[in-house]
């Protein structure tokens, strides 16, 4: 039998390879080679099964990457450099799942709330990383959008930049801050 976990996956696959309405019970159950009886010993049908999706969605492809960096050192450089090395490197978090969201939640009020909230802590993760490296606090917020709306780009051009780019890219942008505020490397 399959766990919860395997359900949501898979459920995070068919959503980046087919889109949001190919995430039906039977299309789920035939990618795992289950029973719907599988499928609902986990979930009370699609309504909740959406809701768990979405909320693993949220902690695998936000707040894991934000646990990451915080674990990666004290200072704001070494986390904001993790933290590109997770996003940039994670082979699991392929720019389509990101785009098959954000299409979703153009149709969707639950989804669209939790893109919202996605990107706002997103944003906020990076606003705090701008501080703690001594950025202007007048600079804080666009700088976050920045380098958030660099990566929400990238993902969207076709075809999508490269990891090695978006660091160039990303590199190049924290040269925006003056010299002298500037970590140590």
């Amino acid at each position: 039998m399959a766990s919860k976990r395997d359900w949501l996956e898979a459920g995070l696959t068919v959503l980046s390879e087919e889109g949001a309405p190919a995430l039906t019970i039977e299309r789920l159950c035939a990618r795992l080679n289950l029973t719907k009886g599988s499928f609902y010993h986990h979930f009370r049908g699609m309504a909740g099964f959406k809701t768990d999706l979405l909320k693993h969605f949220e902690a695998e492809h936000t707040g894991r990457y934000i646990d990451g960096a915080e674990s990666a050192g004290a200072s704001a450089q070494a986390k904001l450099d993790h933290l590109a090395n997770l996003v940039l490197d994670d082979k699991g978090a392929s720019y389509d799942l990101e785009i098959a969201v954000r299409a979703w939640a153009l149709q969707d009020t639950e989804v669209h709330a939790l893109q919202r909230r996605v990107d706002q802590l997103r944003v906020d993760y990076v606003r705090s990383l701008w501080r703690e490296l001594g950025g202007r606090e007048a600079e804080a917020e666009p700088m976050a959008r920045l380098l958030y709306l660099v990566l929400v780009g990238a993902q969207q051009v076709v075809p999508p930049v490269p990891a090695d780019e978006l660091r160039e890219i990303y590199a190049l942008a924290l040269r925006l801050m003056p010299e002298e505020r500037r970590p140590t490397e």
